[in-house]
């Protein structure tokens, strides 16, 4: 008999931003800081945005995610 980890709240939550129309076309998706901190925690949003090969930029009380795995400029 095979076990299957119980998928849990936080993971749906974390999958819905990578599954957004946005994040699908390579363009931005951003979270409340505190909103993430809540839920997952800062590091797990991190590793996942690495394991994608993304940007991530903290603003403010924001984290913006650049899911496009090119060569990021940052102008001013």
């Amino acid at each position: 008999m095979s076990y299957m980890r119980p998928i849990h709240a936080n993971d749906i939550w974390l999958n819905q931003i990578f599954a957004a129309k946005s994040a699908a076309s390579g363009g931005v998706v951003r979270r409340k800081i505190v909103d993430v901190e809540r839920k997952i925690g800062r590091q797990r949003l991190e590793l996942e945005v690495r394991k994608r090969g993304f940007h991530m930029i903290e603003c403010g009380a924001q984290f913006v995610i650049i899911c496009d795995p090119t060569e990021v400029k940052l102008i001013c």
